[in-house]
């Protein structure tokens, strides 16, 4: 199925490990094939995975990023994912790291991420960060 992407002008997204911008004016691309695609909004620097759950995020935009390098990032991701869990007593919120792990395992690796801007959202709700973008803080 055709993956249809609206982009604003000026606007950056990732395409196979390729970072591509728009032009000056509105612009749609149509993917025809399986590819990994990430949206400027969507994508976390290093720096940015500043909290538990965007140290689970970040591994896991690498892995989709890279997906003929996940196992360099998986190590990661389990160890932050495990440590999250650890301290987190909140049912739902178990149940999307279980489905984000269970992703990961099934290498659907943007179902996971996903997923954990579920997981981001609900830390900054927790810490207080009302005006807080997913990924990360961008404003």
């Amino acid at each position: 199925m055709p993956l249809k992407l609206s982009l604003k002008p000026g606007e950056k997204f990732v395409l196979n490990g390729a970072v591509v911008q728009n032009g000056d004016r509105r612009g749609v691309l149509i993917l025809q094939n399986k590819a990994s695609v990430l949206r400027e909004k969507d994508i976390m620097q290093e720096d940015e995975a500043n909290s538990p759950a965007r140290r689970i995020y970040f591994p896991v935009m690498m892995m989709y990023l890279d997906e003929a390098g996940a196992e360099r990032y998986y190590d990661e991701f389990v160890r932050r994912l495990t440590e999250f869990m650890g301290v987190i007593k909140n049912p739902p919120v178990l149940a999307d790291c279980v489905n984000i792990s269970k992703q990961c395992m099934a290498r659907e690796y943007y179902k996971a991420l996903m997923l954990c801007r579920k997981l981001i959202e609900y830390e900054d709700e927790r810490l207080g960060n009302v005006a807080s973008g997913v990924p990360a803080d961008r404003g």
